[in-house]
C-alpha cells in the first residue's frame, strides 16, 4: 500500500476514536426512553426537592426524560415495593430511604426484601435531625434535658414523623445512650409534630432541620442538639448529641438510590457513573445545601456495606428496645 495512504488511514483512525468514545459515552439508558426517579414522599418534602434537582441535571446529561414519580404511604413502603417489581431494563429508579430500607423490616413483614429486591446503585443526600424543644420546656441544653427526664420519669415526651421512622429511631437510641424513658408521640408526618411541638402538647422533637429552623430562628423553639456526627454547615452554633456527651452517637436521615433487584449490573454501573457526576457537580451541591441536604455520592459496594451497617445497627434497636408499630 502507498505510504501516503497508510499515514492518512492511521489519521483517520486517531480522529475517529476519541469521537466514537463520546458517542458511547452519550448513549441514552434503557434504550432512550423515560426514566421514572420513585420517590415515597409527598411533593414539597426534602426527598421530593432533592429527586427533582438530580432528576433535572441527570436529564440534562442523558439527553432523555427523567420524571419524578411521588409514591406516598406507608412510610415509604408502598414506593419501595412498586420499584421491586418494576421493570429491570434501566428504566425505573428509586430515591429510598432509611425506614423502609433498613428500619422497616426489622418492624413488620414486607412485600419485598430490601437487600434481595432491590440493587443499591449510589448514596444520595443525607442530613441529620435536630433535636429541639418547645421554650416552655425551661431547658436550654441537651444535659438539662436529660436532667429533667431522670428526675420525672415519664414526663417528658418526644415527638416524630411516626412510628418507625427515622426520627422515632433517633429518640429510642437516645434513650438507650443517656439511659432515659422519654416517652415516645408518633405523629403522621412532620406538621402535625410540629404543630403540637409549637403548642407545647409535647416536650421536644427529633426534627428535620428545614422543618425547624424557621420557628427557632423566630424563637419559638430551643435547639439543643443535631444527630449527625458533625455540625452542619448550616447549624454552626448548635452541638451535636455526639459533642454534649455521647461520644459516636449518630442517627442520620439518608436518601440512596436504588433499583430493581434483577437489574443486569453493566446497567447499575452506568447509572451509578451517572449519579455520582451529578451528586459531584458543583452547582447540584451548592442547590441541595441550600435545602439543608449533604450529597452522598458512593459505589455500589459501598452503599451495600453502608445499609447493611445501617440495617444491623436499627434491628439491636429494635430489639433492645422492644419497638413495635401498633
Amino acid at each position: 500500500m502507498d505510504r501516503r495512504l497508510i499515514l492518512r488511514a492511521t489519521l483517520l483512525a486517531a480522529l475517529c476514536f476519541p469521537l466514537a468514545s463520546g458517542v458511547a459515552q452519550a448513549q441514552p439508558i434503557a434504550g432512550g426512553k423515560p426514566v421514572t426517579l420513585v420517590v415515597g414522599f409527598a411533593a414539597g418534602g426534602a426527598a421530593d426537592a432533592a429527586a427533582r434537582l438530580i432528576a433535572k441535571k441527570l436529564a440534562d446529561n442523558l439527553g432523555q426524560p427523567v420524571v419524578v414519580d411521588n409514591r406516598g404511604g406507608a412510610g415509604g413502603n408502598i414506593a419501595h415495593q412498586l420499584v421491586a417489581r418494576g421493570p429491570a431494563d434501566g428504566s425505573m429508579l428509586l430515591f429510598g430511604s432509611i425506614g423502609p430500607l433498613t428500619i422497616a423490616p426489622h418492624l413488620m413483614t414486607l412485600p419485598y426484601d430490601p437487600f434481595r429486591d432491590l440493587a443499591p446503585v449510589s448514596g444520595g443526600v443525607n442530613f441529620p435531625n435536630m433535636l429541639v424543644v418547645h421554650k416552655g420546656a425551661g431547658v436550654k441544653t441537651l444535659a438539662e434535658l436529660v436532667a429533667l427526664a431522670k428526675k420525672k420519669p415519664g414526663a417528658v415526651d418526644y415527638a416524630s414523623t411516626g412510628a418507625g421512622s427515622a426520627s422515632h429511631l433517633a429518640g429510642e437510641l437516645f434513650n438507650q445512650r443517656a439511659g432515659i424513658e422519654m416517652v415516645h408521640i408518633p405523629y403522621k408526618g412532620g406538621a402535625p409534630a410540629l404543630q403540637d411541638l409549637l403548642g407545647q402538647r409535647v416536650t421536644s422533637y427529633f426534627a428535620a432541620p428545614p422543618t425547624a429552623m424557621p420557628q427557632v430562628e423566630a424563637g419559638k423553639l430551643v435547639p439543643l442538639a443535631t444527630t449527625g456526627p458533625v455540625r452542619p454547615a448550616y447549624l454552626p452554633n448548635v452541638p451535636t448529641v455526639a459533642e454534649s456527651g455521647y461520644p459516636g452517637f449518630e442517627a442520620l436521615n439518608w436518601y440512596a438510590f436504588v433499583a430493581p433487584g434483577k437489574t443486569p449490573a453493566p446497567i447499575l454501573d452506568r447509572w451509578n457513573q451517572e449519579i455520582v457526576k451529578v451528586l459531584n457537580d458543583p452547582a447540584v451541591k451548592d442547590a441541595l445545601n441550600k435545602h439543608g441536604l449533604t450529597p452522598q455520592p458512593t459505589t455500589r459496594p459501598e452503599l451495600l456495606a453502608f445499609m447493611k451497617k445501617e440495617s444491623a445497627k436499627w434491628s439491636a434497636i429494635v430489639r433492645e428496645r422492644k419497638i413495635t408499630v401498633d
